[in-house]
Order: structure tokens, then sequence, then C-alpha cells
């Protein structure tokens, strides 16, 4: 998921309840930072979901660089 950011990855889930993802960052060695799980309604994802990973990606960038 490197339209979202750097070292950014996705887990996609498969159940009787649909299709679900986790979009989540491991490139710091302190964590692993969840960015957006969401269930998939479509075949491709909606921006706004992508806009809100993104959107998080930089916040916790920015707020792991206020340490």
């Amino acid at each position: 998921m490197s339209v979202v950011g750097r070292g950014t990855g996705e887990i996609r889930i498969r159940d009787e309840a649909g299709a679900f993802r986790v979009m989540y960052v491991t490139k710091f060695d302190e964590a692993v930072y969840v960015l957006h799980v969401f269930q998939k309604k479509t075949q491709t994802t909606a921006q706004r979901d992508l806009d809100l990973a993104k959107t998080r990606y930089r916040d916790m960038t920015i707020e792991r660089r206020k340490r």
C-alpha cells in the first residue's frame, strides 16, 4: 500500500460476513501501527478509505517526530 505511505501493508480477511482490510505500518521498531480497518463492499478500495489511512499515516509520523 505504498499509495498510503512507505512501509504500509495490507491484510485481507474473508469470511462469511464479507471481505475486510487492515492497513498497517511495521517499519518502526517500537510498534505496529494500525491505520485503518474496514469492510470492503466493492472490488476497488474507496478513495475515502485511502485518504483516511494517508491522513493517519501523516499524523502518526508527525507525532513520532515530536518525541
